[in-house]
């Protein structure tokens, strides 16, 4: 999931600009990928190495993040609905970054790679709210481990093993 996480930030921080168009917004959706990759590296390593503390840690930061990576979903899909003819402007003239030209003072030389125009904005819009899907479900899903992990901690010490009384004690 963090790979996951780790490479949808990469992307949205690369090419946000061509389909976000209000400043720093593709740096927050980045952002806000960057964070869960966190959280979910600190959950990998406080579930492998039955920590307490640190599953402690990650059951309070999931449902936060859950809840913040909704919307976020939300508010992308919406965004990249609402530019649709600004992204479409920009594989019409070349893959030039919307509302930029030299005579407004942005002599900017990157252009939109071919590969995102050539595949058509509805192809495009599809692929975004599918991957905002399944990054919903990855999260939910570790919420899920990190819960039943946490609560198998929790129950630990009152767990019948072998010794003193447990399944095998014969007297």
């Amino acid at each position: 999931m963090q790979i996951y996480s780790i490479a949808g930030s990469i992307f949205i921080f690369k090419y946000g600009q061509y389909y976000f168009f209000i400043y720093p917004e593709w740096f927050i959706y980045g952002g806000v990928g960057m964070a869960i990759a966190g959280v979910c590296i600190i959950n990998i390593l406080a579930l492998s190495n039955r920590s307490y503390i640190w599953t402690r840690v990650c059951k309070f930061l999931w449902p936060f993040l859950v809840c913040i990576s909704g919307i976020r979903a939300i508010i992308m899909i919406v965004q990249l609905y609402r530019g649709q003819d600004k992204i479409t402007w920009e594989c019409e003239n070349g893959g030039q970054i919307w509302g930029s030209s030299a005579e407004a003072g942005n002599p900017s030389t990157t252009t939109m790679p071919n590969a995102m125009c050539t595949t058509g904005w509805h192809s495009i819009f599809v692929i975004f709210i599918v991957s905002l899907l399944i990054d919903l479900v990855f999260q939910i899903y570790m919420l899920f481990l990190n819960w039943r992990f946490s609560k198998r901690l929790e129950h630990y010490n009152s767990m019948k093993g072998p010794h003193y009384g447990g399944y095998y004690y014969g007297a």
